[in-house]
């Protein structure tokens, strides 16, 4: 959880300067829902990202 928001403050939040508080919070929703959810690896999951552990276990299934 700590690398999550480690990245999300390095990557999202710092290097911009935000106008509204509406700002941050859709920037942080993208990032979840576009990067983390679906591309980012996870090391619960082998390392792998959910779509591609998730094509795994229907392929042996």
């Amino acid at each position: 959880m700590e690398t999550f928001f480690k990245t999300i403050k390095s990557g999202q939040m710092w290097p911009v300067v935000w106008h509204s508080r509406r700002q941050p919070e859709n920037a942080v929703a993208r990032y979840i829902d576009g990067f983390y959810n679906l591309v980012g690896r996870h090391s619960s999951l082998e390392f792998q990202s959910p779509i591609a552990f998730e094509r795994k276990a229907r392929e042996v299934s």
